[in-house]
């Protein structure tokens, strides 16, 4: 906890130059790209960094194929141009993956004239990736075994990319990225609202752990709150051009479906794209889209069955997956950025995921809407032109502030693995050699644990059963990545939280020791903390479900013309 608390101390203590609100993907990259090329930077999360829509992705970045339907093709090759570029500057991150789309009988288009698209996305993506191929039923049989095409006309495969690890933890690096380059950056704190004062902004926080306030000084705020980018905006009286609706959409993590290292993808039931993703030992299956009027949801039995509805429909499994196989649910909302005086109406699915930039220079006032990974380095990139067109100084403008470290670093690295013999200590249900995780997940900083392991053997060992993470990587976890609950390590630090069932965690000694680590005195109160968070939630999904049914209930009595006990129809 000493960075955490090092961190808030800095907060009060001078006028940065810029103050960033909200540690998701949007106010991580900025921070990064503002602290990378020189620039003086305070950033704070009222929860975990990554906390909300950043945690509760699909893992995938993509060049949005989905908007070659609505022809926004402009939008296609921006998305296109940000993976490819990802891809090139994160190689052990992000990674190239196939997509295996079957197309059935009565679907809108003829799967050769999807194929076709698939073409022109691959043309407008420069030809980056894998070229597409059609598939026919048998094809797509013999590809993969577990789909049904009882019912399917054909299929085509092309490819996107997607994160090897965890959604939460690329976005946490651009923090951790940030810090290394000098930017102070707190979880658990949030902003109480902020004024603007002649020679900038005075933002009062609060330690969420402790209840301590403070102010906090900069010559420009940036709104990075995600969902909550209009909320933050009223607590400082800011107007803009844009807005957000909200789109609800859940995930659920169950045993693994098929060892390909493909993405399975369909058109679900609503028309929209349904997605079976590798995850490791696990499978990731869903999305639902459901729009909302709030940010805060979760997961109801409608919507959970409605994922293993569609998935039982289109593999053929020896028995249908049912609630007893899920692992995990992810669940949070998209914010959508629309106009202020309208957009919201429009066919909601279709719209994208673009972000947008308000831009307040009287003010020196940011808010940036929507977004999505994909994206990431574009909004950072965009941020720091827009601070320097306020007149805040940038001394090094060419900086590099992205990407995994150098290529002679990496060999450095993998020689001492080498020498070491260190892949041979790969635990045997790891899915890939520790050499490679360990590379991903920290470059640079993977030196110091060969060092640790070197020094005491002990560190190599498996810390929680059923999961790939070491001793050592519990000890740097403790030091440079601001664990203030448990949840913080389990859910987005690692995936510890999404491919291991709570029950197994419960049970598990290594645990136990792990929050030792972590937070040595306190380790049973967090351990404590943990588990009466995930009862919570449950509790309140069950009141939300029921809230839900007797709404639903009453809708239907209020019908002309509806008999009790029976549903209106529409």
């Amino acid at each position: 906890m000493e960075l955490r608390s090092s961190n808030i101390d800095k907060l009060g203590g001078e006028v940065f130059d810029v103050l960033i609100v909200g540690g998701g993907i949007n106010g991580a990259s900025a921070a990064a790209a503002l602290a990378g090329k020189g620039v003086r930077v305070a950033l704070i999360e009222r929860g975990d960094f990554a906390g909300s829509t950043s945690m509760h992705s699909s893992n995938l970045v993509w060049g949005g194929i989905k908007y070659m339907e609505s022809r926004d093709f402009a939008l296609v090759r921006k998305l296109c141009r940000s993976r490819n570029h990802l891809i090139k500057s994160y190689p052990s991150t992000v990674q190239e993956i196939r997509f295996l789309t079957t197309i059935t009988q009565g679907f809108r288009y003829h799967p050769r004239y999807l194929w076709a698209g698939a073409w022109l996305y691959w043309l407008i993506g420069n030809g980056f990736t894998r070229i597409p191929r059609f598939l026919s039923p048998q094809a797509i049989s013999d590809n993969e075994a577990i789909i049904d095409t009882s019912s399917a006309v054909g299929g085509f495969e092309y490819s996107d990319a997607y994160l090897h690890d965890n959604d939460a933890r690329f976005v946490f690096n651009f923090v951790r990225g940030a810090l290394n380059y000098g930017a102070v950056a707190v979880n658990y704190v949030e902003s109480l609202g902020a004024r603007r004062e002649s020679d900038g902004w005075l933002t009062r926080v609060r330690d969420v752990m402790s209840g301590r306030e403070l102010e906090v000084r900069s010559r420009v705020l940036i709104n990075a709150a995600g969902p909550w980018v209009d909320e933050h905006n009223a607590l400082t009286g800011q107007s803009t051009n844009h807005r957000h609706v909200y789109s609800k959409g859940i995930h659920l993590i169950v045993p693994r479906l098929t060892d390909s290292q493909r993405v399975l993808a369909f058109f679900a039931d609503d028309g929209r794209l349904f997605f079976v993703i590798p995850m490791g030992p696990r499978t990731c299956i869903g999305t639902t889209d459901t729009r909302v009027e709030r940010p805060e949801v979760v997961a109801t039995q409608e919507d959970i069955r409605f994922v293993l509805d569609n998935i039982n429909k289109r593999l053929r499994l020896e028995r249908p997956l049912d609630q007893q196989d899920i692992i995990s649910i992810r669940c949070g909302v998209r914010p959508l950025a629309v106009k202020a005086t309208g957009g919201g109406e429009r066919d909601f699915l279709q719209l994208s995921r673009k972000h947008a930039i308000d831009i307040n220079s009287h003010d020196a006032h940011l808010s940036i809407f929507g977004g999505k990974l994909t994206d990431c380095l574009n909004v950072g990139e965009e941020v720091v032109e827009a601070v320097n067109r306020m007149g805040i100084e940038v001394p090094f403008p060419k900086h590099r502030w992205y990407g995994e470290p150098p290529d002679q670093v990496r060999r450095e690295f993998l020689h001492q693995a080498r020498l070491m013999r260190l892949d041979d200590l790969t635990a045997q249900a790891s899915s890939e050699p520790l050499s490679t995780r360990l590379w991903r997940r920290y470059g640079t900083h993977a030196l110091e644990m060969l060092e640790e392991i070197r020094e005491d053997p002990r560190q190599a060992e498996v810390l929680i059963e059923g999961t790939e993470y070491l001793r050592c990587e519990l000890h740097y976890a403790k030091r440079r990545e601001m664990i203030t609950r448990l949840e913080d390590f389990l859910r987005r630090r690692s995936k510890i939280a999404l491919v291991v069932h709570e029950e197994a965690m419960r049970r598990s000694p290594g645990l136990r020791e792990a929050c030792t680590i972590l937070f040595g005195e306190e380790a049973d109160a967090r351990l404590e903390e943990y588990f009466a968070t995930t009862r919570r939630e449950r509790s309140e999904a069950a009141a939300v479900e029921r809230a839900a049914t007797v709404a639903s209930a009453s809708a239907a009595l209020a019908e002309p013309g509806a008999e009790p006990g029976r549903q209106a129809s529409h």
